[in-house]
């Protein structure tokens, strides 16, 4: 069943149209005053069509601000950027192509367009940038100045600037797709990293439920027990009521005896705050000792905090070493010169070293050597997410190959991390994102 949170039921809206309406207002401000000064200065274009151009890119920011509100949609966003587009080279070809020293706002659009469509979509409107400017380039009218001068460009300096704004294009375009890209992506792993820590709280907080309704609900299974022992001490002379009244009896012992032990682990679970570190590395390893590689543990150390996020960070750790491990996986811990320094060791590919210096960054593939397990099907998250939940508890991470396999190191100052035992208990930390 698909997450609500991360499969959206529309599209997100990749760019308001408030958004274009208002960077549409600003640029008809700077055309108006571009003609004033151009006419300030005596030189002589066509006024009524460039004015006319003007009123249209007026005239559709009135249609769209006076409509009724909607969402935008890629589609209609690349409709509103081309028409810019087309605007703006019939502009520079009314007022001396590339001779017009505003040409260089041809590329705004298409700028853009990477920041908030598709690959697809900004390639197809970079192109049309691109056929425009050559077209302008072509057959652009002059410019004229108040002695009746042409003002034009050596041919020589009129395709540099066509060479020019020909990469302005692509590297514009590629530039703010790919810095886009990435904010995205960081901003999708925060998410996901949020939601795992989000579920691990909920998943500790619900045993302090277990436990609050096992006790709640202990009174009256007692209370039923107790009548249909009597109702089948009464029902001697009725031996199917008697026999009903017996498994009544039998089924709240029943339940009674899971609430217990479902109490007692929620209780467990509600009040344990803190705990050895080897018990903390034993909770974080659980779900992974059975899945092929051995996961041994060598660390006795103090008491640490036993909080989630800790605990879930280290878990995709341990997954990671054990999707990639060949046979083994070492947990080791030692405490020297106040640091609790905990090290995972698998005996895996190790990391590929042109990667190492980018192990934690989101989204980036996790495959060592080109060889994986069976079954595993990451998308390059967990390093990340276990990377930023440990770094919000104070820890530092160091990621290298230890001939043979990965060695991911996890060091902590004592103070941040340890706990005194005979403490009173607090809550466990909040995390913020």
């Amino acid at each position: 069943m698909s997450d609500p949170f991360l499969s959206p039921a529309t599209p997100a809206e990749p760019i308001r149209l408030r958004t274009l309406v208002l960077l549409r207002w600003f640029a008809i401000a700077g055309q108006l005053a571009a003609v004033v000064v151009a006419k300030l200065m005596g030189i002589a274009f066509p006024v009524m069509p460039v004015l006319a151009l003007i009123a249209a890119a007026i005239a559709m920011n009135l249609w769209q601000g006076l409509g009724p509100s909607r969402r935008n949609s890629a589609r209609m966003a690349v409709v509103h950027l081309t028409f810019d587009v087309i605007q703006i080279s019939a502009l520079m070809a009314l007022t001396g192509g590339l001779a017009n020293p505003f040409a260089l706002l041809v590329l705004a659009p298409v700028t853009v367009a990477a920041t908030s469509l598709d690959a697809r979509q900004t390639v197809a409107l970079g192109a049309a940038t691109m056929i425009l400017i050559s077209l302008v380039s072509l057959f652009g009218l002059p410019l004229h100045d108040s002695t009746g001068r042409q003002l034009v460009l050596a041919p020589v300096l009129t395709l540099g600037h066509w060479a020019a704004l020909m990469i302005g294009v692509v590297f514009f375009a590629g530039y703010a797709h790919r810095v886009t890209a990435e904010l995205q992506a960081t901003s999708n792993a925060l998410f996901a990293t949020q939601m795992a820590l989000a579920r691990e709280q909920r998943l500790q907080h619900l045993g302090g439920v277990v436990a609050a309704a096992a006790h709640e609900m202990g009174t009256p299974l007692a209370t039923i027990k107790l009548i249909a022992a009597e109702l089948a001490d009464e029902l001697d002379d009725r031996p199917e009521l008697q026999a009903d009244a017996m498994a009544l009896r039998d089924s709240a012992v029943r339940c009674a005896d899971i609430l217990r032990s479902m109490g007692r682990a929620g209780k467990d679970d509600l009040h344990l705050r803190m705990a050895p570190l080897r018990a903390v590395l034993e909770d974080a390893a659980e779900p992974h000792a059975g899945r092929g590689p051995v996961v041994e543990i060598r660390a006795e150390g103090p008491d640490i905090r036993r909080d989630p996020a800790i605990i879930h960070a280290l878990r995709n750790l341990i997954q990671n070493a054990v999707d990639f491990a060949a046979s083994r996986v070492v947990i080791e811990a030692q405490v020297d010169q106040g640091w609790l320094t905990v090290s995972i060791r698998d005996d895996g590919p190790g990391y590929p070293p042109a990667l190492l210096a980018r192990i934690g960054d989101p989204y980036l593939t996790s495959k060592r050597g080109g060889a994986q397990r069976a079954g595993y099907d990451g998308m390059g998250l967990g390093l990340f997410i276990a990377k930023t939940l440990l770094e919000r508890s104070g820890a530092r991470l160091g990621f290298d190959n230890g001939g043979p396999g990965a060695v991911v190191t996890v060091r902590w100052p004592l103070d941040r991390i340890a706990t005194d035992a005979r403490a009173p208990l607090g809550a466990n930390p909040e995390h913020r994102f």
